[in-house]
C-alpha cells in the first residue's frame, strides 16, 4: 500500500493550467504553510507514515531493526481483531471497553487507555489529516482530501501492524483507534472552525523527529510523531503555557520574541515500556510504564529548529535534533540528529529536505 501511495502521489499533480480540483482548499492553511525551514519543511506523506507507523518502536524493549518486526503475524492478527470487533470487545467486557477506551472517566492510570486515543488519534490524527490535505493542495495534487485519507490510512494501519507484531490474540486497542477515533478525528478537523481553534488559539503543530535509516543495522532511528500546543498568557503573546506530546508529555513555558523566535522548556513523563496487565493468553490489555523526561526547544513561527531532550526511556538518554534552516553549508541547509543511548552508544544522522528520510550510523 505504501508503494501504491508513492506511485499515485508522483503521477497525479495538477497542471499549472488547471490548478484547482473539486476538493481543493480555498481557505487559509492552518497547519502547513510551506515554510522552508524547521520541522515544517520536512513534512511530507512518506515521513508522516514512517514516523507514525514505526513510532511505537521507541517504547518497550522492541528492536527497531526492520527484519525483527513480524509484519505477517501483525497483519493477520490485526485482521482477526478488525473482522471480529465484537469478539475482541467481549474478551475485555463491554463496560470495560467503553469506560477504559471511549469514555474519559477513569482516573486509574492502568485503565486510562482513552488518553492516547483522544490526544494522539482524535486530535493528533485529525490534525495530521488536515495538515496533509493542505500539503497535497499546496503541492498541486488533484483531490488532496482523498490523498490525505489514503496517507493517514496507511499510517494508522502500519502503526497497528507494528504494535501487534508477534502477538496473537484479541485486543480492543485497534478497534477503538481504527473504527472510532481515527475517522472521528478526520471528520472533526475537516471543519474550518475546529482547525482554526487548534491552530490560532492553541497553536497546535507537528514537531516530529527526523526519521532516519541506519543501513548498517537495517534499523529505523530517531522515529516518532510529536505535537506541540502553546497557549499564550499575555496579550502580546510573549509568555505562554507549553505542552509537547507524543508517547510522552512535557509541560512547561514558552517565551516568544517579537521576531517570531521562541524558546520553550518542559518536563514530564515518557513511556518506557508497555506492560500487559490482562493476565490472559488470548487477550491483551497494555498499560504504560512511565519515566522522567525533560526538554528544551527552539522554534521560529512554530516550526521547530532545534530540540534537546533528556529521557530515561529504553533507548535514547539524550537526543539532539537540529532541523534544516538553522545552519547552512554554502547553499545547503541539512538537518542533523545526535543521540546518546542508555548503553552509551552514539548515533548520528543527517536529513535533507529532498529525501523522505535521512541516514544514520551508530558508533
Amino acid at each position: 500500500m505504501l508503494l501504491i501511495l508513492i506511485f499515485l502521489t508522483i503521477s497525479s499533480k495538477r497542471s499549472l493550467s488547471n490548478p484547482l480540483s473539486a476538493d481543493s482548499l480555498d481557505t487559509e492553511n492552518y497547519f502547513y504553510n510551506g515554510l522552508d525551514y524547521g520541522s515544517q519543511c520536512l513534512i511530507n506523506p512518506i515521513r508522516l507514515i514512517l514516523n507514525g507507523g514505526f513510532g511505537i518502536l521507541q517504547v518497550d524493549n522492541r528492536s527497531n531493526t526492520l527484519s525483527d518486526i513480524d509484519f505477517k503475524t501483525g497483519t493477520e492478527n490485526l485482521w482477526r481483531n478488525m473482522s471480529h470487533p465484537f469478539k475482541a470487545i467481549s474478551e475485555e467486557g463491554k463496560s470495560e471497553f467503553f469506560c477504559n477506551q471511549i469514555l474519559p472517566i477513569s482516573f486509574n492510570r492502568n485503565k486510562a487507555y482513552y488518553w492516547p486515543n483522544y490526544t494522539l488519534h482524535l486530535i493528533g490524527g485529525g490534525m495530521s489529516y488536515r495538515m496533509m490535505t493542505e500539503w497535497f493542495d499546496l503541492h498541486r495534487y488533484n483531490h488532496p482530501k482523498a490523498y490525505s485519507i489514503l496517507t493517514l490510512s496507511v499510517y494508522h494501519l502500519l502503526n497497528e501492524v507494528v504494535e501487534n507484531s508477534k502477538f496473537v490474540g484479541y485486543s480492543t486497542d485497534p478497534i477503538a483507534d481504527l473504527y472510532i477515533f481515527d475517522p472521528l478525528g478526520m471528520v472533526l478537523f475537516n471543519s474550518d472552525r475546529v482547525s482554526r481553534f487548534f491552530s490560532n488559539t492553541l497553536n497546535l503543530a507537528d514537531w516530529s523527529y527526523q526519521v532516519s535509516y541506519n543501513p548498517e543495522k537495517g534499523a529505523v532511528q530517531n522515529i516518532g510523531q510529536n505535537f506541540v500546543v502553546k497557549y499564550w498568557l499575555t496579550n502580546n503573546e510573549d509568555i505562554g503555557l507549553f505542552y509537547h506530546f507524543g508517547t510522552h508529555g512535557e509541560f512547561g513555558l514558552s517565551f516568544k520574541q517579537p521576531d517570531g523566535n521562541c524558546f520553550s522548556f518542559g518536563a514530564g513523563l515518557v513511556t518506557k515500556e508497555l506492560i500487559d496487565i490482562s493476565g490472559s493468553t488470548t487477550f491483551r490489555s497494555l498499560t504504560a510504564d512511565f519515566v522522567v523526561t525533560a526538554g528544551a526547544f527552539y522554534d521560529r513561527n512554530n516550526s521547530l529548529l532545534a530540540s534537546l531532550i533528556y529521557s530515561k526511556s529504553q533507548d535514547y538518554m539524550l537526543r539532539l535534533n537540529i532541523y534544516p534552516g538553522l545552519f547552512h553549508i554554502r547553499n545547503i541547509s541539512p538537518g542533523f540528529f545526535l543521540s546518546l543511548s542508555q548503553n552509551d552508544d552514539i548515533s548520528f544522522g543527517i536529513n535533507i529536505r529532498a529525501l523522505p528520510f535521512g541516514f544514520s550510523k551508530t558508533f
